[in-house]
């Protein structure tokens, strides 16, 4: 069974700061936010990455993307913008070895928001 930090979070065996939930996914804040408003929404299936998906994960895809968008108007982010981001791999600054959206927001974002 694989047991990366989410998969943890998920199982409630280490605690997160829940800002919303349903059935395909869960939105915590970031431990380490890079912007006043930094959300995670955290595929409760396992894929690794955007690249392990197939076409049987469409569904939950688009689940995923309105999570967004429902978190985002929750938050009141919605009249002034924000920023999504998937991080894959290495070279993508993919940390955690599970799919997530970073929700970034509450103050304008610049072109680059990585040191």
């Amino acid at each position: 069974m694989i047991q990366d930090v989410f998969c943890k979070i998920l199982n409630k065996e280490l605690p997160a700061d829940v800002v919303a939930e349903d059935d395909d996914w869960l939105a915590i804040n970031d431990i380490h936010p890079q912007a006043p408003v930094h959300i995670l929404i955290i595929s409760k299936k396992h894929l690794t990455d955007i690249c392990a998906t197939t076409q049987d994960d469409v569904k939950l895809l688009g689940e995923l993307l309105m999570a967004t968008s429902k978190v985002a108007k929750k938050l009141g982010l919605e009249e002034k913008g924000f920023r999504l981001i998937i991080n894959h791999g290495e070279h993508g600054g993919q940390l955690v070895p599970h799919l997530h959206i970073h929700l970034l927001g509450g103050k304008r974002l610049g072109a680059k928001i990585v040191n």
